[in-house]
């Protein structure tokens, strides 16, 4: 058995890192790179470049709303041809400091909120299967489902689904918004249970103590949760105990 362990890095936000970025690359096999739009810059994305060759970590896109503001965490109301642009910038701007990009996932509020909204969902996925068409092969997106997933699917690009070992989840397999109760874990013990019950078994216990069917071939430990690193020794530890592979499987 195997599984991807991917987090959220090169997130410099307001002149200081949001976590130990150094640590996290030793334990994971995907980082998903800010591209400049609700974190980093062009020095934080050739940071995350080098430290991912480093450590033989593969290189995914994290585009956001174009809101270094609010860290890419309020929803934004854009016309699909806006939000594809800035998706597009952003891919433009992570491949330009000289990633080998192997998959996209999306940020923080955009990333909810494509998994209701097709329109938006449709401008994500434009911008993918453009950036992939440049490319020269498939670029997976990486994420929950539902419309991403549909509008990924019907123009033809690969999905990968993930869970999330340090956000609580809701009953209906999204995330518990940020801010109310549940949202963050932060038990190393209640992460290790999750990721082992996800690999194993491929569920996840939401808040209210129904159990949700995710078949996830990536987990994520976000890599400015408080004790990111802490969860993420154990995590991997753990899996591997469980004879589990850490491997990404792009």
């Amino acid at each position: 058995m195997s599984i991807d362990l991917n987090s959220d890095l090169g997130e410099t936000w307001r002149g200081a890192p949001t976590g130990d970025d150094e640590a996290m690359f030793a334990l994971i096999s995907s980082a998903n790179i800010a591209c400049g739009a609700h974190a980093g810059d062009a020095g934080t994305m050739g940071a995350s470049v080098a430290r991912a060759a480093r450590f033989g970590v593969a290189i995914g896109a994290h585009p956001s709303y174009d809101d270094r503001e609010h860290f890419g965490r309020r929803a934004v109301d854009l016309a699909p041809d806006v939000l594809r642009g800035q998706i597009a910038a952003q891919l433009d701007a992570l491949r330009g400091a000289g990633a080998d990009i192997r998959y996209v996932k999306p940020h923080g509020a955009l990333y909810n909120r494509i998994v209701h909204d097709p329109a938006q969902a449709g401008a994500v996925a434009g911008a993918v299967v453009a950036f992939a068409e440049a490319l020269g092969r498939p670029l997976p997106v990486l994420g929950l489902g539902g419309e991403i997933e549909a509008a990924a699917a019907e123009r033809g690009i690969p999905f990968v689904r993930e869970a999330f070992l340090d956000r609580g989840y809701a009953r209906d397999g999204t995330l518990v918004p940020r801010g109310a109760p549940g949202a963050v874990l932060d038990s190393v013990a209640q992460l290790v249970e999750r990721a082992i019950g996800l690999a194993r078994d491929g569920e996840v216990v939401a808040v209210d103590g129904t159990r949700v069917r995710v078949d996830a071939a990536s987990l994520c430990v976000h890599g400015d949760t408080p004790a990111a690193v802490t969860m993420a020794v154990a995590v991997r530890a753990a899996l591997e105990r469980e004879g589990i592979t850490v491997r990404a499987p792009w």
